[in-house]
């Protein structure tokens, strides 16, 4: 079983497996365009739910979210099955297969066999697509990787059930309906009011305001918790932000590139020029990564660094909560 699917590389697995599925199916979409569409930047903080032991931190919204509002704004239907048994899930993948459909799945990172064993740890949100089968082996694109891998049975049913926050319990999707017309203008416009509207959210756990509010928190956590518990947060926020879903400065980028492609279609100069501030954005999301690391790791010459990193957290925060009420007006 082998469907004749083409593997495109991406920053970002989810939006590198929708964009690879739609255009196997016919819609050449970039991955910033299903990033941009699907409202994928975004910023979450919420100190009392815990991932690794760390507060979580999340630079996108939940797993799945991305692809079902770029196909809702679309008007492309996309089927999502998750399965009580293993047994199940496979056949209904190979079902799929059988009929010439590449499907995408959720799994979790710490069994996938292909990853550097750095990049190997407890997390369920990651996703790739089966193409196809040869024997007992399962033919994988996996977007964040250059070329084309493969899983054994024992070893995709291992990745498709991992244990834990997000289980992805088997998680299969694919799209179902396509429209013979797609209105860009009207899904691009969605994509960015919804963008605005979760980052300048009144709640301290979302947006900006999330922002702001893991800062004051970063000045605390060494007196709070201690110095190695306090690293301990800031390696996992790094990992969340430069490691797994290329999170701060790399969504920065991509967005930016939506907003590129946005200006074209519908034919306004402000967003190429929103596009440019919001690289510059990513290039201090870039920055703040660094010195966090270096924090970590016990290299920082800074003195006072929890409180300068701090200071970084907010100047991102005012700078984003500016360009995206910029935004909001340029649409």
């Amino acid at each position: 079983m082998n469907t004749n699917f083409t593997h495109h590389q991406s920053a970002h697995c989810e939006n590198g497996v929708a964009s690879n599925l739609l255009k196997f199916n016919g819609i050449d979409i970039s991955e910033p365009m299903v990033f941009g569409i699907g409202s994928g930047l975004f910023f979450f903080y919420l100190p009392l739910l815990k991932v690794n032991q760390a507060p979580a931190i999340s630079y996108r919204p939940m797993p799945g979210f991305i692809f079902n509002k770029a196909a809702k704004r679309l008007g492309i239907t996309v089927k999502r099955i998750k399965f009580s048994s293993p047994e199940k899930a496979q056949i209904a993948l190979e079902n799929n297969l059988k009929n010439n459909i590449p499907t995408g799945l959720q799994v979790g990172v710490y069994n996938l066999t292909y990853f550097p064993d750095e990049y190997r740890f407890h997390f369920n949100a990651h996703n790739l697509v089966v193409y196809g089968k040869t024997d007992n082996t399962f033919l994988i694109s996996d977007p964040v990787m250059e070329n084309v891998t493969t899983l054994t049975e024992a070893e995709l049913e291992k990745v498709r059930f991992a244990k834990g926050t997000l289980s992805p319990k088997g998680q299969m999707y694919y799209p179902t309906h396509l429209p013979s017309e797609i209105n860009w203008e009207s899904a691009i416009k969605k994509g960015i009011k919804n963008t605005c509207s979760d980052m300048l959210a009144p709640v301290p756990i979302v947006g900006v305001a999330a922002m702001r509010y893991l800062a004051k928190s970063i000045r605390k956590w060494p007196k709070s918790k201690g110095v190695k518990v306090a690293n301990h947060y800031l390696a996992q926020m790094i990992r969340m932000q430069e490691e797994i879903g290329t999170g701060g400065g790399g969504f920065r980028f991509i967005y930016a590139a939506f907003l590129q492609e946005a200006a074209i279609i519908l034919k306004n100069d402000k967003l190429k020029e929103l596009s440019f501030e919001m690289t510059q954005i990513g290039d201090l999301w870039r920055d703040f990564a660094l010195n966090a690391s270096r924090v970590c790791k016990n290299r920082s010459n800074v003195e006072d660094v929890y409180n300068t990193l701090a200071d970084q957290l907010l100047h991102l925060a005012n700078l984003e909560e500016k360009f995206f009420k910029e935004l909001k007006k340029a649409i």
